[in-house]
């Protein structure tokens, strides 16, 4: 990454990385110094998710992550509709409702 003078930060993405890495599920653990994001894949009928893709961010930039996916899950949903959850999904952690009052 390269900063330029108008203080404008451009990113390169290869094409293996463009290509992305499918997930529907991610385990997230920390420690006082990092969050540990793990992206997995969980096949249907598999007792088993394996993890793809691991992501470690200090504190302050997972804050900053959250804010950002939280500003844009609020204009997906003002673009395409409320994204629904089931009691399942409710089940794991975090619901959207719970989003706007993490500080």
């Amino acid at each position: 990454m390269n900063e330029n003078k108008n203080n404008q930060i451009q990113v390169e993405l290869n094409e293996n990385i463009a290509e992305g890495v499918y997930s529907n599920l991610v385990i997230v653990s920390h420690s006082d110094a990092e969050f540990i994001f793990d992206f997995a894949r969980l096949l249907p009928g598999k007792p088993k998710a394996k993890v793809h893709s691991r992501v470690i961010m200090n504190p302050k930039n997972a804050k900053l992550f959250l804010s950002a996916l939280t500003d844009n899950i609020k204009k997906y949903e003002s673009r395409f509709g409320k994204i629904k959850l089931g009691e399942k999904d409710k089940k794991i952690g975090i619901t959207p409702d719970d989003i706007d009052t993490v500080n």
